[in-house]
């Protein structure tokens, strides 16, 4: 299992949003995902940096330049997903990367407290 890092970048990003109350509630996360074709289009418009953003976690050893490299996206290039931090939390629950799951349960937190 890769050594994943928590995306200081992408928290941040994050609690911009929620700060915002630019996010979504209820969504179906498998509908509002963001498909491959949309995270391709999202990176060449916006560049790498900007598309590592949406996504809660890092393999630091991977290319910073490679889809590889992020983990764990939490929303669809416009908005904060209620869903998508749910599904994050549990993934990182599930493959043991307790910092991850921490920060999405974080996130969930303040979202539900607004």
């Amino acid at each position: 299992m890769a050594k994943l890092d928590v995306n200081e970048k992408a928290l941040k990003k994050a609690h911009q949003f929620l700060k915002s109350h630019h996010y979504v509630l209820e969504s179906d996360w498998n509908a509002a995902q963001p498909s491959s074709d949309a995270e391709n289009e999202y990176q060449e418009a916006h560049g790498w940096e900007a598309y590592g953003e949406w996504f809660l976690a890092i393999e630091p050893d991977a290319n910073p330049e490679t889809k590889e490299r992020y983990k764990f996206p939490y929303g669809d290039f416009q908005r904060l997903h209620r869903s998508g931090l749910i599904a994050a939390k549990q993934r990182a629950a599930q493959y043991d990367y307790t910092a991850i799951e921490q920060a999405a349960d974080e996130l969930l937190s303040k979202l539900d407290a607004d």
